[in-house]
C-alpha cells in the first residue's frame, strides 16, 4: 500500500513542486491562477502557485510554479495533466522538479505559518478532527532580570512578554501533544489603550506560535486507501505539566523575528526556457 508522509513544514523537496508552461495569454493573469488552482487543487492541498509571465525573449505567455504538500498528489497531478488540454483548450506541460533551484539550496526546515498548519489539519481530518486547549497563558515580568523601562521622547518605553503552553489533540486517534513559545515586543507606550492593544496583539501571537509548535511534532500519514493517520515524532521534547515554566523560559521568540515563510516564497522567481 502507498503511503505519504506529511509533516506541518514548509516543502521543500523536489518531488513536491510541479512546473508548468506554455500557457498561452488568452485569459487574464487573474484568471489564468484561478483555473490553475482550480485544476490542481483537486489533486491535494497546495502550499504555493505562482504564475509569472514569461521573459521577453519568449512567447508571449505564462508559466507556473506549483508546491504541494504531498510528494504522491504532485506525481499524481502531473501524470494527469501534463500534455491534456485544461486551459481554454491549450496543450500544457507539466513536469516535476528534477533539480533543485537557489530557493530549495537554502535548506530550510521551517514550521509552517499558523494558517498554514490549520488549513492542512482541517483539509484532511476536518473541523472537528483535532481540538487545542491552553494550559497556560500568563504575562512574564522582567523584574527578576533587573531590567527598568527605557524613557524615550514622547512617552515610556514599554517591554511585555507573554508566554503560553498549549495542549493538541486528535481525539480519533488518541493522539495528545503539546507546543509552547514566548513572545516579547518593545513599544513606544503613549497611552493606556496602545498597552491594551499591544498586549492584545501579543496574547494572539504567543497562542498561535505555541499551536504551532505543537503541530511541528504531528505526522499526518496518508494510505493509498485515502484513509489518514496521525502519530508523533520520536522526539525527547514531551512536556510534562511540572515542566511548563522551564518550557516558557526556554521557547522564547521575538516578533521582530516572527516572519511568515509565505512571504518568503514571493521573493524568488524563475525562468523556464
Amino acid at each position: 500500500m502507498e503511503v505519504d508522509i506529511l509533516e506541518f513544514k514548509v516543502p521543500t523537496d523536489n518531488n513536491k513542486t510541479v512546473f508548468v508552461w506554455d500557457i498561452p495569454p488568452v485569459l487574464t493573469q487573474d484568471q489564468v491562477y484561478e483555473q490553475l488552482h482550480h485544476v490542481f487543487s483537486s489533486f491535494g492541498p497546495l502550499y504555493l502557485l505562482k504564475l509569472c509571465a514569461n521573459a521577453p525573449l519568449h512567447p508571449p505567455g505564462f508559466y507556473a510554479i506549483i508546491k504541494f504538500y504531498s510528494a504522491a498528489h504532485a506525481a499524481n497531478a502531473q501524470r494527469l495533466t501534463d500534455g491534456r488540454s485544461l486551459l481554454h483548450n491549450s496543450t500544457l506541460k507539466v513536469k516535476l522538479s528534477s533539480k533543485q533551484t537557489p530557493h530549495f539550496l537554502s535548506g530550510r526546515n521551517s514550521p509552517l505559518s499558523h494558517a498554514r498548519c490549520l488549513e492542512l489539519a482541517n483539509h484532511y481530518l476536518g473541523f472537528n478532527g483535532w481540538t487545542s486547549d491552553i494550559i497556560t497563558l500568563k504575562e512574564l515580568t522582567n523584574e527578576e532580570e533587573g531590567e527598568d523601562e527605557e524613557e524615550d521622547v514622547g512617552g515610556a518605553r514599554q517591554r511585555i512578554r507573554f508566554g503560553c503552553m498549549m495542549k493538541l489533540s486528535f481525539p480519533r486517534y488518541g493522539v495528545t501533544t503539546r507546543g509552547a513559545a514566548v513572545v516579547e515586543e518593545t513599544f513606544n507606550c503613549t497611552g493606556p489603550d496602545v498597552l491594551l492593544q499591544r498586549r492584545c496583539k501579543l496574547q494572539r501571537s504567543v497562542r498561535e506560535k505555541a499551536l504551532v509548535q505543537a503541530f511541528s511534532s504531528v505526522l499526518l500519514i496518508l494510505l493509498g486507501n485515502g484513509k489518514v493517520m496521525v502519530e508523533l515524532k520520536q522526539t525527547s521534547d514531551q512536556f510534562e505539566a511540572d515542566e511548563t515554566e522551564d518550557v516558557l523560559e526556554v521557547n522564547e521568540f521575538s516578533l521582530s523575528e516572527a516572519d511568515d515563510e509565505e512571504a518568503d516564497d514571493e521573493d524568488w522567481d524563475l525562468t523556464v526556457s
